[in-house]
């Protein structure tokens, strides 16, 4: 009788994904099984981190989604080497030909020519300003900005338009920029927020494996708030059973360490992030698990995600309604987001070069 195939889990150290899937439009699909030989891992390879040059034409991404705050973003890499599960950008990367799994956190995209599109696209006459938010889809700090400086390119000509920002991130790596962040921060030019999904370093690990320490990340808020850049807290993702329990513990540390704005976001498992992020429970907390899924369910009505504006963030359900009333109450006794940040988009000024002077600017 022949023996069924052997199908062994594998944890890569340092990755989220476990599998590599196809593409959901690629035309032909495979599975992967590992024989005991360890052939899996050898086709796999050693996952390092493949950094790929993305010649984009254009660097502004607009967007018209009335739940979201910003209508233009700048992304400098596209996938993310921080490896989080749960990351709703992970899909993205299909459009690519690549994997939403370990495609997404190994072979990264840099456009090295960011801020040079920049630059052209903030000096186009018909431009009108309102605030960027940089690394919308992915983080614009993950490990590789330290070689390739993109990010701190991207500030240096913002800087120079005068031109209002917002980022987020997970990454200490922002205290690189506090030269550029804090005198931008005196004329109301940039707000920062550092995510944060749980305190516990044990669920980080996996969870998100290549950001920095939950706790670091605290000292982070700190310090941009002692340089007088503007700083919040989200977060996010909030994980039913295995994190939701910490949302109070993460505002408390992010308002003692400066903190005046929060946000949070209820867990997004949009196409293949919902099967990544199930293997993930299984082989990570495999008797919470189906607990886990029950609540996600039971808050985007009876499915794994809700892609309709304002539901795909918060869910919807008794769950839902009581992370809102936990997050609303516990924001209102440590006084953050008591005032709302306007950021300043009256500075707005072009460079003048020689070749942009008419006659009219000669009076």
């Amino acid at each position: 009788m022949k023996q069924p195939d052997i199908i062994r889990p594998l944890i890569f150290k340092g990755r989220g994904a476990s599998s590599n899937h196809a593409s959901r439009f690629d035309a032909a699909h495979h599975a992967e099984i590992d024989d005991g030989w360890d052939n899996l891992t050898n086709a796999l390879g050693s996952l390092r981190t493949e950094v790929l040059i993305d010649n984009t034409k254009s660097i502004i991404n607009w967007n018209k989604s009335p739940d979201i705050s910003y209508d233009r973003s700048v992304n400098p890499y596209r996938g993310c080497e921080h490896g989080c599960i749960y990351c709703y950008a992970r899909p993205s990367h299909s459009y690519l030909g690549f994997s939403a799994g370990l495609d997404f956190e190994t072979r990264i995209l840099a456009k090295p020519n960011a801020a040079e599109l920049l630059r052209k696209e903030l000096s186009k006459p018909s431009y009108v300003c309102a605030p960027i938010a940089l690394g919308s889809n992915t983080d614009p700090y993950q490990p590789i900005e330290r070689d390739y400086k993109i990010t701190r390119e991207i500030l240096q000509v913002l800087a120079e338009f005068r031109h209002p920002l917002t980022i987020v991130s997970k990454s200490s790596m922002i205290e690189r920029d506090i030269d550029i962040l804090a005198p931008m921060a005196k004329y109301g030019l940039v707000q920062t927020f550092i995510s944060i999904s749980t305190l516990q370093n044990d669920i980080s690990r996996t969870l998100e494996p290549r950001t920095v320490a939950p706790l670091r990340r605290i000292e982070t808020m700190r310090r941009l708030h002692e340089a007088g850049i503007p700083v919040g807290v989200m977060t996010a993702p909030i994980i039913p059973v295995l994190t939701d329990t910490e949302m109070e513990s993460i505002l408390h540390a992010a308002a003692e360490a400066g903190a005046s704005y929060a946000g949070y976001v209820l867990l997004r498992l949009p196409l293949e992030v919902a099967p990544l992020f199930e293997e993930w429970l299984q082989l990570h907390h495999p008797l919470k698990a189906a607990h886990v899924m029950s609540i996600v369910r039971q808050s985007r009505n009876g499915e794994v995600y809700q892609s309709g504006f304002h539901e795909r963030m918060r869910g919807s359900g008794l769950f839902a309604d009581m992370i809102r009333q936990r997050f609303r109450l516990t924001t209102r006794k440590l006084g953050l987001n008591v005032l709302k940040l306007q950021l300043n988009t009256n500075l707005f000024a072009p460079p003048i070069t020689k070749k942009h002077i008419s006659q009219l600017d000669l009076f």
